[in-house]
């Protein structure tokens, strides 16, 4: 084994990545701060093995670990990364997935906002590739309503309790990260990105929690029915878990009254214009978030659809979660409630 100091071990969990893998890692190669990339190949059945292997030939700093038989317990990439973990020489872990771009620079820059802040975890949400209309209307949705409940600010906050990050880019110092025992304390959580900043700042570890604008850049699904599945697995957990927040989350999202007074207006013109007016400023309340966060202002054309687009997958995600079953990239998953 190399003597060679690693400042940063990257670790990409890849379950049937064909579509995306060799370019994450070219993109992960070309950020001199990371001396070894880790992929952790699990179980795929497309072509993600061969061409890793082709890649092996081109990246020097490659190392592909094989992933078998997951054990009872264990969410898949949990597993995964605790396993890329456990071979990493790394003074820093990069977890990052594997339709994740790295772009120029981008891992110096963690490292630079981790000295500045003192964090021992930073973590950046990636800009979104939206290129079907379910994209442009759910994604940017989604993330503006969850950025309600995550705030940068108030995450990298040490003095306030609220924890979050992305597991989309999340860079760990190997002390913290062994300190709370890494992904094997959240072994059974399938939002264990979060669980883990959870444990992590309950332990006292600072985090620094930022928009990735320049960092990273993913496309997360390429379907509507990947997307679909996604959020399901993942949005019940991230609203709180329990049917109040859902009922209250559903209640401040989705534009009941403008709708109801819209529906109105066919016995009653005057009620008809004010829920005009009304559907008018919601519309820009969200460009507003739109802007703020770094969306396209373009998705404020889809707001009626991702409201209730999004409402049906929260109901969706809550009945899935509560029936203690998910289902993920052919794997069904013990929900914790």
């Amino acid at each position: 084994m190399s003597s060679e100091h690693i400042v940063i071990s990257a670790i990409v969990p890849a379950r049937n990545e064909e579509l995306n893998i060799v370019a994450a890692v070219r993109s992960l190669a070309a950020q001199p701060e990371i001396g070894e990339i880790i992929v952790v190949n699990d179980d795929s059945a497309d072509g993600t093995a061969a061409l890793l292997a082709s890649l092996g030939t081109e990246v020097a700093r490659l190392r592909v670990i094989e992933a078998r038989e997951l054990p009872a317990g264990w969410v898949g990439k949990c597993h995964a990364a605790w396993l890329g973990a456990a071979q990493a020489r790394g003074d820093w872990l990069l977890f990052t997935d594997a339709d994740v771009i790295h772009l120029a620079g981008s891992a110096a820059l963690a490292l630079a906002d981790a000295e500045r802040t003192g964090a021992a975890v930073v973590s950046y949400s990636p800009d979104q590739e939206l290129k079907t209309w379910g994209e442009r209307a759910l994604i940017p949705f989604i993330f503006t309503r969850l950025a309600r409940r995550f705030s940068y600010q108030t995450v990298s906050d040490p003095r306030k309790p609220a924890a979050a990050a992305n597991g989309q880019y999340l860079i760990i110092r190997r002390d913290a990260y062994d300190a709370v025992g890494g992904h094997a304390a959240v072994r059974g959580q399938v939002l264990e990105d979060v669980a883990l900043a959870q444990l992590l700042k309950k332990s006292g570890w600072r985090l620094q929690f930022a928009r990735g604008t320049g960092i990273a850049r993913t496309r997360m699904y390429r379907s509507f029915a990947e997307m679909w599945d996604g959020w399901t697995k993942n949005l019940y957990p991230l609203l709180g878990g329990s049917v109040r927040a859902v009922i209250w989350e559903l209640w401040l999202a989705v534009p009941w009254l403008p709708l109801l007074l819209l529906c109105a207006g066919v016995f009653n013109r005057r009620l008809g214009l004010f829920g005009i007016m009304l559907f008018i400023l919601w519309h820009a309340r969200y460009g507003q978030q739109l802007r703020r966060y770094r969306y396209p202002l373009s998705s404020i054309l889809y707001f009626v659809p991702a409201a209730l687009l999004y409402a049906v997958v929260v109901c969706r995600s809550a009945a899935a979660h509560r029936s203690g079953a998910i289902r993920w990239r052919g794997r069904v998953y013990r929900a914790c409630v």
